[in-house]
Formats: structure tokens, C-alpha cells, sequence
């Protein structure tokens, strides 16, 4: 199911999925610019109930973050949904949303844009598992809301992507990168991030040839908790979230580490988690992000070389989604070619319907 594209007037919902930030009194300077920045764009802010919630309310009470996601896809008038930022726990609203009907048939009867990356990867394998193709990409609190004069250049030019319907899109290498700030405070307004020229740009570390696939993936540790913690991996085989082996078969697997920046060594025991599952071995391709701050980028390298030197799939390394800044929009199950020869990514179909 895909969603229409946004035109002016539209409402877009936010919500707070996850961990509770965006309504603490410290992060007031971004919410104001994040809401502001979206009526710039000619679109009606909607702050769900509980989304300003303070962080000690929103960790127990996942029910009510869960009410959120409800009534924003129930609202036939709201147009689109981002997620405030990630987290850790929104493996929580699972329960609740999976055993509601009137959620489940609202997300199937009133498809709309969502987007978000790093925790909101559950919120995405779960409306994928429903059927609706949503975006891995911007969030409010560090997209919407840069603390720069606007948002970055490359992120918005893949944000106003949510106002079109093209047929097709490339997924460019950004030429420049972001350093990560040290402060979120309010006397970083209007200052700039720290930029560095892009020395590598996308690089192939396994395997050529043109491939097409589905896109599918998100932030790797969110995947591997699956797996591995025993709470989230009872409810994700208990709602039956991840593809089942056919399906790995079809997708182009896309993967990035989180703001944790875990060590050359943790990548490697998650990387291999998934190719004990043989799923690195089933899919069509790999797509790996950039690392934050090019932090662990020639130790990653060799980490993935290792775990798929007795593989043929190909990868491609040093993509600009998830917690990379900049970032770019990657749609869930959009069908989607990467040369590996060319080192092009290409999304080949209308990955939103027209609301024209």
C-alpha cells in the first residue's frame, strides 16, 4: 500500500514513539523550530496528545504512545506521520497495535507517508508487515528541527521528495558530510554544523553486477535485538514481523549503525547473527550506511569484507541514510536497482500516489 504524496495544506502528525524528548523543557528551542520549519513548508503540524509527554511518562506508558500512531492513521484528514526521534523501546507499542483491529484496518484503508530511522525501524517492520510501504528517513527533532538557519541541503532535497510522485529517483552520495554536534542546546541556533568533503564516496566491498530488489532494513542493532533479546524476539515471532525466508530472497537489504557507534567488534557479531539466519546469503544485496563521524570506517570495512568473503552478494558501503548526516529517504519495499559496477542506487517505481 502506498501513501499520497503531500500537497499544501496538508496535516502531518508528530509523534513520540519512543523516547520522550521532544517535550522536555531542554528541547523546547527545537520543537518550536521544527514546527515552524513545517508550516514554512505550507503543511498543518498536528502534536498528538501524548507526544510531548516528558520521558519518565512516555517509558511507562507504552499504551499511550501506541494511542498516538492509532489516532493519527485513524484521522482520514492527516496526511502524513514523523516520528519525533528514536529510542529503545517501541518494540513496546507491538502489542497494542497488532491486536487492534481498528488500527490495523486504519492502516490499511488510510495508507500515509511515515517517516523516521534508528528505533523507528520497529515502527517500520511493523506497517510493513501490515502492508504499507513507509520511509526510512527524517525524523523531527534532528532534520525538521536542524539547529542551522535550514535543513541541510541533501536531507531536504530527499524530504521534498514526499511532495512528489516521481516515477523514479537516484539515491546520489552526498558530497559533503556532517560532523555530529557536541551540543543540542539553544545557543546552537543558527549555527552550522561542522562540514567535511566526501573523500570515499560509495564504495563496493563484496560482489558486482546489477541487481533489483525490494528495499528493506533499517538500524542494525534494532534488527539484531530481534534475534537476540528474548522479550523483543517473542513478539516479533509471536506478530510474525520479519520476512520469511522467500521473502529475504527478494529484498536489497539496507543497514546502518546507530548513534551507540558500536566497535568493529560488535558489528562483526551482529553481522554474523544475520548470516547464520542466512540472510546475507538470501537477499539480493546489501546497502550499508555511512558510519557517524567516519568513526570505526576503515575498521567496518574490514569487518564486512570478513563476514562475506565466502559470499557472493554484493555490498555497497558508505550510503547517506539513517544516523549519517546527511541523510536521504529509503522506501520500504520500493522496487529498487543498484549497479554495483556504476555504484548507482535507483528506486524505479512511483513510490507515492498523486494527491492532485
Amino acid at each position: 500500500m502506498k501513501a499520497y504524496n503531500l500537497k499544501k495544506g496538508d496535516k502531518v502528525a508528530i509523534v513520540s514513539l519512543s523516547r520522550g524528548l521532544l517535550g522536555m523543557p531542554f528541547c523546547k528551542h527545537e520543537l518550536d523550530l521544527g514546527l515552524g520549519r513545517i508550516k514554512n513548508m505550507g503543511l498543518e503540524p498536528v502534536v498528538m496528545p501524548n507526544a510531548l509527554k516528558d520521558m519518565e511518562y512516555l517509558e511507562k506508558h507504552p499504551e499511550d504512545r501506541a494511542k498516538d500512531l492509532k489516532q493519527a492513521f485513524m484521522d482520514e484528514s492527516i496526511k502524513g506521520v514523523i516520528c519525533a526521534i528514536g529510542g529503545n523501546d517501541t518494540y513496546k507499542l507491538i502489542p497494542y497495535l497488532m491486536e487492534d483491529k481498528e488500527f490495523i484496518d486504519a492502516v490499511k484503508s488510510n495508507p500515509k507517508i511515515f517517516t523516521g530511522f534508528s528505533d523507528s525501524t520497529i515502527n517500520h517492520l511493523m506497517l510493513n508487515k501490515l502492508g504499507l510501504s513507509t520511509f526510512y528517513g527524517p525524523c523531527f527533532m534532528v532534520d525538521l528541527a536542524e539547529l542551522d538557519k535550514e535543513m541541510l541541503p541533501y536531507t531536504k532535497k530527499y524530504f521534498d521528495k514526499y511532495f512528489k510522485n516521481e516515477t523514479s529517483f537516484e539515491i546520489e552520495s552526498s558530497n559533503t558530510w556532517y560532523s555530529d554536534r557536541s551540543s543540542y542546546g539553544p545557543e546552537e541556533l543558527g549555527k552550522p554544523r561542522k562540514s567535511n568533503k566526501e573523500e570515499h564516496g560509495y564504495e563496493v566491498l563484496n560482489g558486482n553486477g546489477i541487481i533489483t530488489g525490494k528495499l528493506y532494513g533499517g538500524c542494525i542493532e534494532s534488527i539484531y535485538e530481534s534475534f537476540s533479546n528474548r522479550e523483543i524476539k517473542t513478539i516479533f515471532e509471536k506478530y510474525d514481523i520479519l520476512p520469511s525466508m522467500e521473502e529475504w530472497q527478494e529484498k536489497i537489504l539496507f543497514l546502518e549503525t546507530s548513534d551507540g557507534k558500536p566497535t568493529p567488534d560488535n558489528l562483526e557479531k551482529m553481522l554474523m547473527e544475520f548470516k547464520e539466519r542466512k540472510i546475507l546469503e538470501s537477499v539480493k544485496g546489501i546497502i550499508i550506511g555511512k558510519p557517524i563521524d567516519e568513526l570505526y570506517y576503515e575498521e567496518y570495512k574490514e569487518v564486512i569484507k570478513k563476514v562475506f568473503i565466502d559470499l557472493d552478494t554484493p555490498v555497497l558501503y558508505n550510503v547517506n541514510f539513517g544516523h549519517s548526516v546527511p541523510r536521504c529517504i529509503l522506501p520500504y519495499d520500493a522496487r529498487t536497482t543498484v549497479d554495483y559496477d556504476k555504484k548507482t542506487i535507483t528506486v524505479i517505481e512511483q513510490v507515492l500516489k498523486s494527491n492532485d
